[in-house]
């Protein structure tokens, strides 16, 4: 699949420097949501160099703070997902989610109004397991 984040519609740019370009998502998931994409064809965070990496948070800072001036809120969110299959919503090329938010919007009426059954509280125990876990990891 010929990458859409490397060909990307020069209509859809809201801004670019010379590691990022951020954009209107299309499919968006609300109204404003865009995307922070770095040029350079990359799927993981820890694959930017640095000047990518400052550049590419401080582009999602000045859209963030762009949108908060009619949205009360924004979702930012990154997502390596490498056992999904790749298709329109779907984009093994990195880049983070700014998602603008209201009280009760769309998207939390389809989907996060049930998040809150999704979450756990746990135990010293568990707690304890997990770091061991992620500390022991090679």
């Amino acid at each position: 699949m010929k990458c859409p984040f490397c060909n990307i519609d020069q209509e859809k740019i809201l801004e670019e420097t010379k590691n990022t370009l951020t954009v209107i998502s299309n499919p968006a998931l609300v109204e404003g949501h865009c995307l922070v994409i770095p040029k350079r064809h990359i799927e993981k965070l820890s694959e930017l160099n640095e000047e990518e990496l400052k550049e590419l948070f401080s582009a999602t800072i000045r859209i963030e703070e762009k949108l908060l001036k009619k949205f009360l809120g924004c979702d930012i969110s990154q997502h390596y997902r490498p056992f999904q299959k790749e298709d329109g919503t779907k984009v093994n090329h990195f880049h983070i989610q700014v998602r603008p938010r209201e009280f009760e919007d769309e998207l939390y009426k389809k989907c996060q109004i049930l998040e809150k059954q999704l979450w756990k509280t746990l135990d010293n125990k568990e707690i304890l397991e997990l770091k061991n876990l992620i500390l022991n990891l090679k």
